[in-house]
C-alpha cells in the first residue's frame, strides 16, 4: 500500500515553524536590546531626603545628607549649596564653619551638613524652615539632581518647631542612701507650654522595676520658675496611691528640679507617703 503525504498538514507544520523562529527571534531581538540599555550616564549627586521636621529643642545636630548617585569616586566630591528660608541663623539654627559646601570623602557615597538647632524657649508655637539647594559640584564628571532641569533631589526643606520653655530631653538624676543614680533620655512635652508630662521618672524608685517601666508625671509650670505637681493618680501604681508635689526652673542652667510625693497605701488602715527629690538637666 503506498503511503501518501498530506500536504496541507505538511504546509501547517511548516507555518508553525517559521512563526516559532520568528517569535523567537524577536524575544532573542528584544532581549539582546534590553541588555544594551545600560545607564551611561551623567553621574549626579542629590539629598537624600527632600524634607524634614525637627523640634528646636532637639540637642544633637541634625545631619542633612547629600549622596553620590553612582560609582564611588576614589576623590573627595566638592558639593556647593545655599540656604534660604524663614529661619533665623543664629537665633534659630548655625551651620558648621565652612557653610555652603558640603564634601562627600573619597572612597564614600555620602557627605554630610550639620545643623545645629537653637531652643531659645519663647513658648511661641510657632515653626520656621530652612531650604537647602544645590548649586554646583565637583568634579564636573558629576551634574546635581536629574529629571527635567535637574529639579529632583536638588533641594532639602528643613522645618523647625518651636518648642515650650521646658521641652527636651534631660538626664534625670536622684540620690538614694548616698549614691546617685542617672536615667538618660527622659522627654518632657507640653501642648500648651503651661502643663507638661515628663515621660519617665523612675530614677530607681522602690515603687516600680528599675528601669523596667516608665511612669509619666504631670507638672506645672506657675510662670515664676516655680513648679506645682497636681494630685495625681498613675496606672502603674496601686489604684490609692496618689503623687502630688512642688519644684522649681533654674533659669541659668535650666535644671528642673521636682519634689515627688508619693502616698502609698500599705493596709486598709495604714498609708504612708515617700519623698522623691529628683534632677533633670537639659540634654
Amino acid at each position: 500500500m503506498k503511503k501518501y503525504i498530506d500536504r496541507n498538514r505538511l504546509y501547517t507544520g511548516w507555518g508553525v515553524l517559521v512563526i516559532a523562529l520568528v517569535f523567537s527571534w524577536a524575544a532573542v531581538s528584544c532581549e539582546k536590546q534590553d541588555l544594551d540599555r545600560t545607564f551611561q550616564g551623567p553621574y549626579f549627586v542629590r539629598f537624600t531626603d527632600s524634607t524634614l521636621t525637627f523640634k528646636e529643642s532637639r540637642t544633637t545636630p541634625v545631619a542633612i545628607r547629600v549622596h553620590n548617585v553612582g560609582p564611588v569616586l576614589s576623590q573627595p566630591i566638592t558639593v556647593n549649596y545655599t540656604v534660604s528660608g524663614t529661619a533665623r541663623e543664629g537665633r534659630d539654627y548655625t551651620l558648621p564653619d565652612t557653610k555652603g559646601t558640603v564634601i562627600i570623602p573619597a572612597n564614600k557615597s555620602f557627605g554630610e551638613i550639620p545643623v545645629k538647632l537653637i531652643n531659645n524657649a519663647n513658648n511661641i508655637l510657632e515653626s520656621q524652615s530652612l531650604t537647602f539647594t544645590l548649586t554646583g559640584v565637583q568634579p564636573s564628571s558629576l551634574q546635581v539632581g536629574f529629571g527635567k532641569d535637574n529639579i529632583v533631589g536638588r533641594r532639602f526643606t528643613l522645618t523647625i518647631q518651636d518648642d515650650c520653655l521646658f521641652g527636651g530631653l534631660y538626664t534625670g538624676t536622684q540620690v538614694i542612701g548616698g549614691r546617685t543614680y542617672g536615667v538618660k533620655d527622659v522627654e518632657v512635652t507640653s501642648t500648651d507650654c503651661k502643663e507638661y508630662t515628663l515621660n519617665n521618672w523612675n530614677i530607681n524608685s522602690p515603687l516600680f522595676s528599675f528601669n523596667a517601666e516608665k511612669p509619666t508625671l504631670r507638672f506645672i509650670d506657675n510662670g515664676d520658675n516655680t513648679i506645682t505637681i497636681p494630685a495625681q493618680v498613675n496606672a502603674l501604681l496601686g489604684s490609692t496611691d496618689t503623687l502630688r508635689g512642688n519644684g522649681a526652673w533654674n533659669p541659668r542652667d535650666k535644671k528642673i528640679t521636682l519634689i515627688v510625693q508619693a502616698k502609698v497605701k500599705l493596709s486598709a488602715t495604714l498609708d504612708t507617703t515617700l519623698t522623691f527629690t529628683q534632677t533633670y538637666t537639659p540634654q
